[in-house]
């Protein structure tokens, strides 16, 4: 027979964006409990509001499963005296497993006989084992955390109620002052307390008391009747996931309604006005069906529809309020160039030790000038890309910036084409923000691109140079997200990219009588290459790639990004070919006598003598290797593996004909340098010493 489990949580409003986090947290937690605890289950249901996490556990056993299980105790000779008594350290074992000397037997583990005896262990009520639900609620983490009154314990919000119930049973158990129920809380104001009858009456009571716990179906009613308000007025409503899943966890019971603003609003650009509804208020904006903002808004009410239309002028209001704030900075803006903002960017720091933001854009200038000429930007290209580098942070000094700051670069974009300056720049300055996030959008022009590169590896050089390295999960500066950031467009864009000749370039720009980070820059260089390295390693252990196939990219000899990704790709499609483990071994070997016998190669820096050649596995050898170098550099990945790959059987039967150490001095050296050449080739592609093949 089996009982249905209930257990929720009442909190005091916890922030909308933690309560879906906070709510699978609950039932991962749920489930690890269980399976510990030997309770099997069924179907577990999730609630959440913003006052609770909840779940249900349906068909819980109503025991624990029994167990039969072998201890082992201590080897033979220990457990046994000379006399073939038993010894304390047997008598001791099997008094701990409540067994007596009688239960032991012997089994043999490695050549050794060790004392074991066999256990059965009775399973215990799961009322019981539930009583234990407390410490399940206090591991619970959260991103942020407080405590209250007088308690040391930190949770996400202060707990106000605790129902625990196993059917119609109150699981008995207390956390902090509070004693588990059979009651819970209906909404703020229109709800009262309410007690349940059994577990599986959760969802239905709490209904009547205007709790809509069923996340999913409180997101299904609120979709439901903002597509009604926008059939009955045939308006155009797109609702962005992330702002339709932040009003359904501010919500208990939603009830959707519209209110309108003056259409001369319509005049300010509509990110503003987008802005001001989505991310200030939560609104959903409306359009008509060619895309067109109308002065209308939709929005989702905690509560019924009683009083709607205080609601609604409530609402008005607010927005009034912010929209003309947004009106008169707009205008005021309006009044602004782009140079005096420029100029202004002077008396704004960007950091402390770093400098200002103005700093800041000159130094971006100068690296995008080198990044574009790098990737092959045209001339006209290069012009667009200058002027963009020399205005492209002006917005921040703006009012309407100051007033949304998520617009930055939006605002840069709309005022720079307002005065006249170019598409492609004014796209640039909006693009050099891409992407916001691990996998947003990126640019979609060159310039842009190119621009965005050199914003984020500047930021990069400079805390660096000041000693601002993110450890462990400490990144106040975003540092690892715009690395990543950098490795995505370089591959996006499938540019050259090589690090060191680069950060070689950039620096021979600046001086060190004008640039203070220059020895910064300098003693931080080789710290920041690796840096890079790890997010191009995350990238590709996103695509699945082998750990030891990037390990084997990363530490190869070249410097281009996409070169080394191109090459983790290309092992990692040819891994499971029948023919990579012979090429592997056979280029690692080379690689390993080339690496024991440096300091001689080097040393001897001499060219390959054919006339030193004893073998024809020596001359066909060195055939293969002349054939493939005219033009191996130029080569794409795909096709330096496969030169690679037919080298395989040449070093094999030179190998198999030739001892490279031998007595003869100039033939050893001779052969050193054959294998240095192949060593050559192969670092240029890959480490592939790094490959684990079986």
């Amino acid at each position: 027979m089996t009982k249905n489990l209930l257990l929720e949580i009442g909190l005091e409003e916890i922030p909308a964006h933690i309560v879906a986090p906070s709510r699978l947290q609950l039932v991962e937690r749920m489930k690890q409990f269980l399976d510990e605890n030997r309770l099997s289950y069924g179907e577990i249901l999730p609630f959440s509001t913003p006052r609770r996490l909840a779940v249900i556990i349906k068909d819980l056993s109503e025991r624990q499963e029994d167990i039969e299980e072998s201890a082992k105790g201590p080897a033979k000779k220990i457990a046994l005296d000379a006399q073939g008594n038993w010894s304390k350290a047997a008598i001791g074992f099997v008094r701990g497993q409540k067994l007596t000397v009688e239960d032991i037997y012997f089994k043999e583990i490695n050549g050794i006989e060790y004392v074991h005896v066999d256990k059965f262990i009775e399973g215990l009520p799961a009322k019981s084992i539930l009583t234990n639900l407390d410490k399940l609620i206090t591991a619970m983490t959260f991103p942020v955390s407080m405590n209250w009154a007088d308690y040391h314990f930190n949770y996400i919000r202060p707990i106000h109620w605790i129902t625990a119930m196993l059917d119609d049973e109150i699981i008995p158990f207390t956390l902090l002052d509070i004693k588990t129920s059979n009651t819970s809380r209906g909404h703020r104001f229109l709800g009262k307390d309410v007690a349940f009858k059994t577990a599986l009456d959760y969802e239905q009571v709490l209904e009547k008391v205007f709790v809509i716990a069923d996340s999913d179906k409180r997101q299904h009613m609120i979709v439901s009747q903002i597509d009604a308000i926008a059939k009955e007025h045939d308006w155009a409503v797109s609702i962005v996931p992330d702002l339709l899943e932040e009003i359904n966890n501010l919500v208990e019971y939603p009830t959707a309604f519209y209110g309108n603003y003056n259409p001369a609003y319509l005049e300010i650009p509509e990110e503003i006005l987008i802005t001001s509804m989505r991310d200030h208020q939560r609104y959903i904006d409306v359009a008509d069906y060619a895309g067109n903002l109308l002065p209308y808004f939709i929005s989702v009410r905690n509560g019924n529809a009683e009083f709607i239309n205080n609601v609604v002028r409530g609402n008005e209001k607010v927005l009034t309020a912010r929209l003309e704030d947004g009106l008169f900075f707009y205008k005021e803006d309006k009044k602004l160039t782009i140079e005096t903002c420029v100029e202004q960017l002077k008396q704004v720091t960007f950091h402390e030790k770093i400098g200002s933001v103005y700093e800041k854009m000159q130094r971006v200038r100068s690296f995008a000038a080198i990044i574009g000429k790098t990737v092959g930007l045209t001339g006209e290209e290069q012009i667009s890309l200058n002027r963009a580098a020399e205005i492209y942070k002006f917005d921040l000094v703006t009012n309407i910036v100051g007033e949304f700051p998520e617009l930055q670069g939006v605002m840069g974009e709309k005022y720079a084409l307002l005065q006249g300056e170019t598409p492609a720049v004014a796209t640039a300055i909006r693009e050099h923000y891409l992407p916001i996030s691990s996998d947003g959008d990126l640019p979609k022009s060159s310039i842009g691109a190119v621009l965005a590169l050199a914003d984020k590896l500047e930021s990069m050089m400079s805390f660096f140079a000041i000693g601002k390295v993110p450890t462990g999960s400490n990144d106040p500066f975003a540092l690892r997200r715009q690395a990543y950031g950098l490795v995505r467009i370089v591959e996006n864009e499938n540019w050259f990219f090589p690090m060191n000749t680069l950060r070689r370039d950039i620096l021979s720009t600046l001086s060190s009588d004008s640039n203070s980070l220059l020895s910064g820059y300098e003693k931080s260089s080789s710290e920041l290459v690796d840096f890079i390295k790890a997010r191009l390693q995350q990238f590709m252990r996103n695509e699945k790639i082998r750990y030891d196939v990037i390990e084997a990219a990363l530490n190869s000899d070249q410097e281009n990004l996409v070169d080394m990704l191109g090459a983790g790709r290309e092992l990692e499609k040819h891994v499971a070919d029948h023919s990579f483990k012979l090429t592997i071994e056979s280029l690692t070997r080379v690689l390993n006598l080339a690496r024991k016998n440096k300091e001689k190669i080097d040393s001897v820096n001499q060219k390959i003598d054919k006339a030193l050649f004893e073998t024809d596995s020596e001359i066909n050898l060195a055939n293969q290797i002349e054939k493939i170098s005219v033009d191996f550099s130029t080569l794409e990945t795909q096709e330096k593996f496969r030169e690679l790959k037919s080298l395989q059987p040449y070093i094999d039967a030179f190998f198999d004909e030739n001892m490279v150490m031998t007595d003869n001095e100039a033939v050893r050296n001779n052969r050193l340098s054959l294998l240095s050449q192949i060593a050559l080739f192969t670092l240029s592609f890959a480490s592939i010493d790094k490959l684990v093949v079986k």
